[in-house]
């Protein structure tokens, strides 16, 4: 993967570095942001730098805790629009407070609301972004909350436009070039990936089996993959969809409602959350993953289940088509429907020698993702600093 302009090099310096961001790595709610985060927090402690990590509580967390030696430290909502007061507020009274003056650098990780630290930072500064929302805060948010979301995303990123910029993807770095990030200022970090395979995977289902990973919310448009699916049960009565994941109830209901409306009950499987080990099982087990996300900064489950030998049908939608190679671990739609995405489904299954083709190029594309680098580019761009 290609990174910014920036020239790279090598230092012996050991970094003080303060991460705010909205979850951690345990929060159950956590994402492929946050893995990717935890994943170089822990490769710069081991390299001899000092990791503060700030994000949100959740039920039954620690305060306060160290995890594979990156210091975590928990306080308030992890959103401002819950009734509680929010991580971003908690982060700026703890800077002034406890953080200021103790660190090299602060990384300001932005999922939707920013921490604001151009305001209050007095230490050098960098931007993590996996995506920038967009018509994210339609899917999400009802009205008023949704233009306000809109208006607050255009007006940050003016005062972030002098602050470098760490991202994932090639579709998020033209999104910050649209809202008016100078190019020079972005880096694009070369995403790893974390392989948790059982040491004999399992075969596959016997039945044609279809699988869903990663958090039940609007966004990740689940309800879309069950209505593909309902269209694939004409041609195959047999086969299954397993939903792995939790999310928010109300669109968790909504999603098994959905199922016994379309009479899909038998064939339709919710697992909720699973620990890793068994995750992978699953993946090695299905046929193909579905991911009908209109927006994703990269999407490392498409990885984790080519690792598995499992190739994934996508809509063709930013950060998706970054990480899904048409026709080489996976197929994207043309038209990004439940109806396109049915079509691709069948004839997949129907055409063994292109299923074992992607299978193959799956395996070939996660031999070039490794932490490792991730952790190396990201930690020379903050020495640069």
């Amino acid at each position: 993967m290609a990174t910014s302009n920036l020239k790279l090099r090598a230092s012996n310096k050991k970094l003080r570095i303060l991460i705010f961001n909205w979850r951690d790595i345990k929060n159950p709610l956590s994402g492929g942001a946050e893995v990717l985060t935890h994943e170089m927090a822990k490769r710069w402690v081991r390299k001899g730098h000092r990791v503060t990590y700030f994000s949100a509580v959740f039920a039954g967390c620690q305060r306060e805790e160290t995890i594979d030696g990156v210091r975590v430290i928990r306080r308030g909502a992890p959103d401002i629009l819950s009734f509680s007061i929010p991580v971003h507020f908690w982060a700026f009274w703890f800077y002034w407070t406890k953080f200021r003056g103790k660190f090299d650098v602060v990384i300001d990780e932005i999922h939707g609301i920013p921490f604001f630290t151009p305001f209050f930072v007095k230490e050098k500064k960098i931007v993590l972004i996996c995506e920038v929302a967009k018509e994210i805060w339609g899917q999400m948010f009802s009205f008023p909350w949704n233009l306000i979301g809109r208006l607050v995303e255009k007006f940050y990123f003016r005062i972030y436009k002098r602050i470098l910029f760490l991202t994932i993807s090639p579709s998020t770095k033209k999104d910050l070039i649209k809202a008016g990030i100078p190019a020079k200022s972005i880096t694009i970090l070369p995403m790893g990936v974390t392989l948790n395979l059982p040491k004999n995977l399992p075969s596959k289902e016997k039945n044609p089996t279809f699988i869903f990973v990663g958090r039940l919310c609007k966004m990740k448009a689940v309800d879309e993959a069950i209505r593909a699916f309902a269209l694939i049960i004409k041609n195959f009565p047999r086969a299954e969809f397993w939903i792995v994941g939790d999310g928010e109830r109300e669109y968790v209901d909504y999603l098994k409602k959905l199922v016994s409306q379309k009479e899909l009950r038998k064939n339709v499987k919710f697992f909720g959350f699973v620990d890793e080990g068994k995750k992978f099982i699953l993946l090695a087990k299905a046929h193909i993953l579905l991911h009908p996300s209109k927006r994703e900064g990269w999407g490392l489950v498409v990885h984790e289940a080519n690792s598995a030998g499992t190739p994934t049908v996508a809509y063709n939608s930013p950060g998706l088509r970054d990480v899904v190679k048409d026709g080489k671990n996976g197929i994207l739609c043309e038209e990004n429907t439940p109806q396109d995405m049915s079509e691709k489904l069948i004839s997949l299954l129907e055409n063994k020698s292109l299923y074992q083709k992607l299978q193959k190029g799956g395996l070939e594309e996660v031999k070039k993702h490794d932490w490792n680098k991730t952790a190396k580019v990201a930690i020379e761009v903050l020495d640069k600093l």
